[in-house]
């Protein structure tokens, strides 16, 4: 017990007193989870409102593929991952393997159905007359598809919020595409996962105070997003 303690009393001087170290991984894992789930909205959110607004054979279906894949392991995106980047696969000549840029498309991957989903739901729960009504006013496609998505917005920003919640606190597919390279691709969880197994507590408690506030704030920003 008496360890514990003084390893949460190190950790908190750790991050009172700045320590480089605790502040280049978590901006780290800030810069890398913010941009997969910028990217990763600006792939989903269009292709979500093709999805909902257009009637296909199969709609169904893929929805509830979707759907599924919302707790896919992040270990096997990871897998995935690897095996195209890989030197062995297909894309292994991009040299990507082991750099922020792998990992930031692992996220991607990772947060597409999340997004996709929540943003067909968001879109299901606006009142099909809105968009009726604006195409009766001679609006086009895309304009009528931009009033709605606007009457949704809320929904939609809580959408980005919980994939972004998602991406900060993956492990699987960071550790497995990133390689945990100190002072290149290490970020909060594989920093966790490393000096945990070290017995370096102090380091790890720390790490995981700045990951929790971090995961405190993005669900108080949901919440106030969720109760407009």
């Amino acid at each position: 017990m008496t360890e514990i303690w003084q390893g949460l009393t190190q950790a908190i001087e750790l991050i009172v007193t700045l320590d480089p170290e605790v502040m280049e991984i978590a901006g780290r894992s800030l810069r890398i989870s913010v941009t997969s789930s910028l990217l990763a909205s600006l792939i989903c959110i269009p292709l979500a409102s093709l999805i909902h607004f257009h009637h296909f054979r199969g709609k169904r279906i893929l929805i509830n593929v979707i759907q599924a894949f919302f707790s896919i392991p992040t270990v096997a995106i990871g897998l995935f991952v690897f095996v195209v980047f890989s030197r062995a696969g297909p894309l292994g000549g991009l040299n990507l393997m082991f750099t922020p840029t792998v990992m930031v498309l692992g996220q991607m991957i990772l947060l597409t159905p999340i997004l996709l989903g929540l943003t067909i739901s968001a879109l299901s729960g606006v009142d099909k007359s809105i968009r009726d009504t604006a195409l009766s006013l001679g609006a086009s496609d895309f304009q009528a598809t931009v009033v709605v998505l606007k009457e949704a917005r809320y929904a939609v920003v809580a959408a980005v919020i919980m994939g972004f919640g998602r991406a900060i606190s993956e492990v699987g597919c960071a550790l497995m595409v990133g390689g945990n390279i100190r002072g290149f691709t290490r970020v909060l969880t594989t920093a966790m996962s490393l000096e945990t197994s070290k017995g370096e507590l102090e380091l790890s408690i720390a790490l995981g105070i700045i990951l929790i506030l971090i995961a405190l704030m993005v669900n108080i920003a949901l919440n106030r997003i969720q109760q407009r």
